[in-house]
């Protein structure tokens, strides 16, 4: 098939709207964990846990921040990989864990490496299997370390071997987070957490993850960067397009080539939401200039700790350093980082957005950049 030609503009426009940024907003929840698949579940709460963020960028100021926390408590929405995703998709992931550890390429020499100390420690195993039986869910300082083989790395995770232990038996379908006590994550048995839906083939169910997963993302290289806990890639889904000025072949998603018209509008970010966390793919499209610098020693830093990016239409335009102060009841404003001065319009239209944001963590807006 010959590729479809694109250009930047139209690849940007393409991914704004398959992130459910276009000027149209969804009008639910569930509408939009379905459609995006994935909401990272990050604690980081400078202004508000990343998950809730991003559904308020779709929804507005009518999102109640309790419909997600429902959503996960009644089990229509479950966490895996730090990913919270609509129950009925497991059936899906549940495919590639009967696999485990192959995934969508053949093992590693490190997932062999997995494979062998999981193996090595099968007694082990089967004790936190026994505890979670009995008195799941539980916390993971409540399981026992009986491993007779400890976990090795380059230092960070070293002996660290229930937690390294559970990982990979979220992998294999045996175990899954059932909920939280304050911080900590609570494991019961996956079969106790996840609906029982008939699993798919294990082809099918990865032909069907890559077409889900690019018609959220719009435009996506079929093989992408290694991102944690969520690829980026979406193998042969879609038809194969060309982006002008971008090197390599892409795959888009046709029924964005409906030749509708593009109406955007301004919105705030989640640093890790999916329209940027593919850092390479932002910089190729959006030419983007912008890194999380929530590691970097304060004085390093140029956009601040949990930088917003700000979207307007197809381009994003600057960065908002912010933070909620709940002890004073503000969100207090250090800095708007326009990447180029803001006309008139567009600088009105990010300030709404900031008292939405406001009103939304039903907080008083302080600005602190002299704006």
């Amino acid at each position: 098939m010959t590729p479809h030609q694109l250009t930047r503009q139209d690849a940007r426009r393409i991914a704004v709207r398959a992130q459910l940024l276009g000027s149209e907003r969804p009008t639910s929840v569930p509408e939009v964990m379905h459609h995006l698949m994935v909401l990272q579940d990050d604690p980081v709460n400078v202004i508000a846990p990343s998950a809730h963020l991003v559904l308020w960028s779709r929804l507005g100021s009518s999102y109640d921040r309790r419909e997600l926390t429902d959503a996960v408590r009644t089990g229509r929405v479950v966490e895996l990989n730090m990913m919270l995703r609509p129950a009925e998709d497991l059936a899906l992931l549940r495919a590639e864990m009967a696999a485990w550890p192959v995934g969508f390429d053949q093992p590693s020499e490190w997932h062999q490496s997995l494979r062998t100390w999981v193996e090595a420690n099968d007694d082990t195993r089967r004790d936190i299997l026994e505890k979670l039986y009995d008195e799941g869910p539980v916390t993971a300082r409540a399981l026992p370390d009986t491993t007779l083989v400890p976990w090795q790395s380059s230092g960070w995770n070293n002996d660290r071997n229930v937690r390294k232990l559970l990982d990979a038996m979220v992998g294999r379908g045996e175990v899954a987070v059932a909920g939280k006590e304050g911080r900590d994550k609570l494991w019961d048995l996956a079969e106790r957490v996840y609906p029982d839906d008939p699993v798919p083939d294990l082809d099918d169910a990865r032909r069907s993850i890559c077409e889900r997963r690019l018609r959220s993302l719009g435009v996506a290289r079929g093989k992408g960067p290694q991102l944690p806990n969520e690829p980026v890639d979406v193998g042969e889904a879609g038809e194969p397009a060309v982006i002008e000025g971008v090197r390599g072949s892409w795959r888009v998603d046709p029924v964005y080539l409906d030749g509708a018209r593009f109406e955007g509008r301004v919105a705030l970010l989640s640093p890790i939401d999916r329209l940027v966390i593919d850092r390479k793919r932002m910089a190729e499209l959006f030419e983007f200039d912008y890194q999380l610098e929530m590691f970097k020693p304060a004085a390093k830093r140029r956009f601040g700790y949990w930088a917003l990016p700000i979207l307007s239409g197809d381009r994003l335009v600057g960065k908002l350093d912010a933070t909620a102060d709940r002890e004073t009841g503000v969100l207090r404003v250090d800095a708007i980082h326009e990447d180029e001065p803001f006309p008139r319009q567009l600088g009105g239209a990010v300030r709404e957005q900031i008292e939405d944001l406001t009103a939304w963590l039903d907080l008083e807006f302080l600005p602190g950049y002299g704006g």
